[in-house]
């Protein structure tokens, strides 16, 4: 477990770099070094720090008191003011077996996911070539790049419970679920039916487990 969280660290920090040059293309530029908010007139070093995230790597996947349902931890400009104007977030994704992470996407920014445990599947799908679907599968250790705005997915299809660390761009990259965002957003029943070719039946059954 050492060993990979120095590998997790060495590829954290190229990962973090590399999305800093991503931020010019979304977060503005600031002109001082960071943005303090209002109620702070002084930062202390409490300010450059986040701890929200202590104790995810140390459980393991045999322990009793794991995570058995998806949780994912967000590092953002709002859980971390620290960030504002920094261009760059995280978000930890812990993944039982068994478990999907819903198609979504990110329209402020591009994403790199970082397997730290576990076994991963991965899927993106592409805007050019008639939306062509791209899958891989991800060991521990294994990188994988969603470009900006595009939808994909991750799900846990292998015997381990997963813990990976996704890397944006922007300090609050954004994430429209497809699933909410169509099902649970109040389109009217005829125009869903018409578009999945359905009928309306159907979308109320599906609508049904958004409310």
């Amino acid at each position: 477990m050492a060993s990979l969280l120095k590998l997790f660290i060495s590829i954290l920090a190229t990962t973090l770099l590399a999305t800093s040059q991503l931020a010019n293309s979304g977060d503005p530029d600031i002109l001082s070094d960071f943005i303090l908010p209002p109620d702070l007139p002084e930062p202390d070093e409490h300010f450059f720090t986040f701890n929200g995230t202590r104790g995810i790597f140390d459980a393991t996947s045999d322990s009793p008191d794991q995570q058995k349902t998806t949780k994912l931890t967000k590092i953002t400009m709002e859980e971390f003011p620290a960030l504002n104007g920094q261009g760059v977030s995280l978000a930890v994704l812990q993944l039982p077996v068994g478990c999907t992470y819903p198609p979504h996407s990110h329209p402020r920014a591009a994403e790199i996911i970082l397997v730290v445990r576990g076994s991963i599947t991965v899927g993106l799908v592409g805007s050019d070539d008639g939306d062509c679907l791209y899958t891989q599968t991800l060991e521990a250790g294994d990188m994988f790049v969603f470009p900006k705005g595009l939808v994909h997915f991750q799900q846990n299809a292998g015997e381990e419970d997963v813990i990976a660390v996704s890397a944006y761009g922007s300090a609050n990259a954004g994430q429209v679920s497809i699933p909410d965002s169509v099902f649970g957003s109040g389109i009217e029943d005829g125009m869903l039916a018409d578009a999945f070719r359905t009928n309306i039946t159907v979308v109320q059954d599906i609508k049904a487990g958004f409310q």
